[in-house]
């Protein structure tokens, strides 16, 4: 439900949106809409978004946003990125409040996970 000045969506660059799709469905379970073959769109992941066909991605280097998901168990979650063609740009490591690594999807946008624990 959208609710009035608070975040509703959010959209990235891709490079390859079938990959993209495709690593995000095998990692996290997203399902996507196709609009046309220059978008696609999530929904329920807490926040709704979308992906669109570009040379240009999001990554912290460049100051791009970083989204962070949560893992119950960030030892699954990491193994999970990196057997679905994630690329892990920071290794796990410790920060007030838990655990947390950093990962590229296919296309280059740069994500985190983060955890309580570090298992």
């Amino acid at each position: 439900m959208s609710q009035h000045e608070k975040l509703n969506y959010v959209e990235f660059g891709a490079t390859d949106l079938s990959a993209t799709k495709a690593f995000f469905n095998a990692v996290f379970g997203w399902t996507f809409t196709d609009y046309g073959d220059q978008y696609i769109a999530f929904e329920n992941q807490g926040l709704d978004g979308g992906f669109y066909q570009s040379d240009k991605v999001s990554t912290v280097i460049n100051g791009g946003a970083l989204l962070v998901f949560y893992s119950d168990s960030l030892a699954t979650t990491y193994d999970k990125v990196v057997h679905n063609n994630g690329t892990i740009v920071r290794d796990t490591f410790k920060f007030p409040g838990g655990y947390r690594f950093h990962f590229t999807e296919p296309s280059g946008n740069e994500f985190s996970v983060w955890s309580k624990i570090n298992s």
